[in-house]
């Protein structure tokens, strides 16, 4: 293991929960000298703009990778390996304004489980040509490839919250004319199309503007615990509540659930909109306006740069390939593997959400402990092994388990990997960079979809398993060497741009 020699101990002002601040003391995890990160700042007063709070760390720097990652990612003292745990601080409260944006992203993913789950059950309904199923599935996902980045040049122009709860309205009325074109008979697989088409716009300028909320709202130190909050409020509300209530509504009138979902969205938007505050993005008073096209090759070039955020965004899109493929034959497996009926198939799903709620609630403890860099490269391998021991069983209760440990390794690899986008990339190109790493993540998933049926038809049910783990494996050693190269993560996410 290498040791970090040449690390100065900077000073940080710890926070206390209730009271004044401690006298300044050592510590290896505060920011570097000249910092305008502070982070004392109580980010859950009332009045205090969350973008003073989120830009502090990018304000007046040029377009490169932020140098002051801070409390999240450690800058380790001489003594320490460079992949330990940080020394423990006292936990600062995620403030009123985050529990007003999880609330509102739990509701929404009520409605969007519920939806998720009935539209294949209406598609299914409309047509038997798979083939005209396809074609809903290629609509949603067209807007990540046509307007992906430029999503990202909106979010990091307009206020974010402004987006996010506009976009949000916009859902709801296309939802609710859809219910209404249900309940008056009108329904058919070319409205389905265009309807998954919209929703599927209207979700890739969320995503955009969703970046850049979680730094506004917190500080670096709780990012990992917050990020871990709402991926397992999406597992939950989403997943294991969402997508039954919604195959129960199904079966009681086809319209049932999209009305649900409609004023579930609804009341997301609300909420949003009742977050305090401006979110637009900071920019230096004196950049001048340019062309899209500029901005987006900014955060394009920006992502590219920055070696290992390039290295997590590959490594991410290996994690989304591979989980997209095994989901596309997953039923296949279950049916003619394991001889599981539809309830079987639904069993295995759901050990799949219990097993992401476990690694979303579990990250930010273990990242605490272990540090940032021992949790992505555990998270990669743990992804890795579990789906080779669930490709190579017969048994559908171990099945189940190592679906179950698959799901909590993935999503903690997400949650970390998320976290340290957030505290790395300036707050002013958030968003851009933000859309170009999922926009890659995307595209992967595609791959994956495609790859697993080739595979499949060509080696047989068991094959996407290995492929997975295999690939999965060879990324998980990419990201060690890469974080062993550079010393340690905040090594690794402060490389000067090229």
């Amino acid at each position: 293991m290498l040791v970090a020699k040449h690390v100065i101990r900077m000073p940080l002002r710890p926070v206390l929960r209730h009271g004044p601040l401690r006298r300044p003391q050592k510590c290896p995890l505060s920011p570097g000298p000249g910092s305008r990160t502070n982070v004392a700042t109580p980010v859950s007063k009332v009045g205090t703009s969350p973008v003073a709070v989120a830009a502090g760390h990018s304000q007046n720097r040029a377009a490169r990778p932020s140098d002051d990652l801070g409390a999240l990612l450690t800058r380790l003292p001489e003594e320490r390996s460079p992949m330990s745990a940080p020394p423990t601080l006292p936990r600062q409260p995620l403030g009123h304004r985050f529990r007003l944006l999880w609330s509102a992203v739990s509701v929404a993913g009520l409605g969007d489980g519920i939806g998720l789950t009935a539209m294949p059950l209406l598609a299914g309904q409309l047509t038997s040509d798979p083939r005209d199923v396809s074609i809903v599935f290629v609509a949603e996902q067209l807007p990540w490839l046509v307007v992906g980045l430029i999503s990202g040049v909106a979010a990091d122009r307009l206020d974010r919250r402004r987006v996010l709860w506009i976009t949000d309205l916009l859902r709801a009325v296309v939802v609710g004319v859809f219910t209404a074109a249900i309940l008056l008979g009108q329904a058919s697989i070319a409205l389905l199309g265009g309807i998954a088409l919209l929703l599927g716009a209207a979700q890739v300028m969320y995503v955009g503007a969703w970046a850049g909320m979680v730094p506004a709202l917190v500080a670096p130190s709780g990012r990992t615990r917050a990020n871990g909050a709402l991926q397992a409020s999406a597992q939950v509300t989403g997943n294991l509540l969402g997508s039954p209530l919604g195959a129960v509504l199904f079966t009681v009138s086809v319209a049932a659930p999209f009305a649900v979902q409609t004023a579930c969205i609804a009341s997301a938007a609300v909420l949003v909109a009742l977050l305090p505050g401006s979110y637009r993005a900071h920019r230096p008073v004196a950049t001048p306006k340019r062309s899209i096209r500029r901005e987006v090759a900014e955060g394009v070039n920006w992502l590219w740069n920055h070696g290992f955020l390039r290295l997590l965004c590959v490594a991410s899109g290996a994690s989304n390939l591979v989980v997209v493929g095994l989901t596309a034959v997953l039923v296949l497996y279950t049916r003619d593997v394991l001889h599981l009926s539809g309830i079987g198939y639904g069993l295995v799903m759901a050990a799949f959400a219990i097993g992401g709620l476990v690694g979303a609630v579990a990250v930010a403890w273990l990242a605490e402990r272990i540090g940032t860099g021992r949790t992505l490269t555990i998270a990669m391998i743990g992804q890795a092994a579990t789906v080779a021991a669930a490709g190579s069983v017969s048994s559908s209760v171990a099945f189940c388990c190592f679906i179950g440990c698959y799901g909590a390794a993935a999503l903690a690899f997400n949650v970390v990997a998320v976290s340290v986008r957030q505290s790395v990339v300036p707050d002013r190109l958030l968003g851009r960079v933000s859309m170009a790493y999922q926009k890659i993540n995307a595209g992967a998933s595609a791959l994956g979809a495609v790859a697993s049926g080739v595979v499949t038809h060509s080696l047989g049910l068991r094959a996407p398993f290995a492929a997975g783990a295999g690939l999965l494996l060879a990324f998980s050693a990419l990201t060690a060497f890469g974080l062993r190269r550079r010393r340690s993560v905040a090594d690794a996410t402060t490389a000067p741009a090229r």
